[in-house]
């Protein structure tokens, strides 16, 4: 008896012990579930604000290109000159600077270190630019070979291909919704997507309005957008109103509507931790875009300003100089046509415009 009741304290003990470590494991379970939390919130805050891949890559310069300035046209020696080589007004930024003097870029896009060269169009018409005049295989081919001219043109600036596919054709049709546009089925712009993506190229994604606001159409394409390869353009020229028709009048924009889209891919892009974007607007001529002043870039989107239409090579140069070195509030756009200009201009040519375009396109 003496055994058993010696051994009562002992047992009792054993199980305040006992119980005293699931009371310590309870806790120190309750205490890592909480610092578990608190590891997922900080690997989501650093997921955040980690700096996301970027999507493309330029085409390197060939070894023996040579520096922009050693084909300065006004200088024995290779210096950029004061004045600019196409008219006879002052430069406003140094040969070869694509940023506007004065102009900021806070973002960390692909236009502070890369110029795109671009292709323009659309797969289902071969009258509507360089997508529809071969496979897309062949059309990239032709493309990164034009990428590699402006690298060597201009070594301190690669260029990065850039495929430019409209994504809302403007037509003559008013179409069941009466809104003058036809939208580029899901199947082609996916297809375009991965082979931009494949190519490590970039894909714009055009939209020319008809009837439509610009904020349907962006949030039309905010699946595509979310992309990391994907951006934006907007064709002012085709935004008509009741009683016109794109292509028979010319169509305007406000251009505080156009600075409501880029907020928009602005917050798209911090809420999805994307890469920052950016949306180039085409502009045929003067007066199409009301309030360009409105227009401005933002911390997540470069904005781009890009000198639309065909003709001869002066004209298209004093174009430039009219909407852009004129009026552009970050970087320059310049289209060329392959078949339509008189002459096509050079890479060389194009890269001595004020400012040198940070975007170069090819319809």
């Amino acid at each position: 008896m003496k055994k058993y009741v010696s051994l009562i304290p002992i047992t009792l003990l054993i199980f305040a012990l006992v119980g005293c470590g699931q009371t310590e494991d309870v806790n120190g379970s309750a205490n890592g579930g909480n610092k578990k939390k608190e590891t997922v919130k900080e690997a989501s805050a650093l997921n955040e604000n980690k700096e996301p891949e970027t999507p493309y890559a330029p085409v390197p310069p060939s070894k023996d290109a040579k520096p922009l300035k050693d084909f300065s046209a006004d200088s024995k020696k290779g210096k950029a000159s004061s004045k600019d080589q196409n008219s006879n007004h002052k430069r406003k930024v140094p040969l070869g600077q694509t940023l506007m003097a004065g102009k900021k870029d806070l973002s960390n896009g692909p236009l502070k270190k890369y110029r795109l060269v671009s292709f323009y169009g659309t797969p289902i018409s071969n009258k509507m630019g360089v997508l529809g005049e071969s496979s897309p295989e062949e059309m990239m081919k032709k493309l990164k070979k034009q990428a590699q001219a402006y690298s060597n043109a201009d070594p301190s600036r690669p260029a990065v291909p850039t495929i430019e596919l409209i994504a809302s054709v403007a037509q003559r049709d008013p179409g069941p919704k009466k809104l003058y546009i036809s939208h580029t089925s899901k199947e082609i712009i996916e297809r375009y997507a991965k082979l931009a993506k494949d190519n490590k190229a970039l894909l714009i994604l055009d939209v020319q309005l008809g009837r439509d606001s610009i904020m349907n159409e962006v949030k039309e394409l905010e699946p595509y957008l979310k992309m990391p390869n994907v951006h934006l353009a907007i064709d002012t020229e085709f935004h008509v109103g009741k009683g016109q028709v794109p292509g028979e009048d010319l169509g305007h924009v406000n251009g505080a509507n156009i600075q409501k889209a880029i907020k928009y891919i602005n917050n798209l892009v911090k809420k999805d931790n994307l890469p920052d974007k950016i949306v180039m607007v085409h502009e045929f001529q003067k007066g199409i875009i009301k309030n360009k002043s409105l227009i401005k870039p933002t911390k997540h989107v470069e904005v781009v300003q890009n000198s639309d239409g065909f003709g001869r090579a002066k004209d298209k140069k004093y174009k430039y100089h009219q909407l852009v070195t004129e009026q552009t509030n970050q970087y320059g756009g310049f289209k060329l046509f392959y078949h339509e200009d008189q002459p096509l201009l050079s890479p060389k040519q194009v890269l001595r415009l004020d400012p040198s375009p940070a975007v170069v396109n090819y319809q």
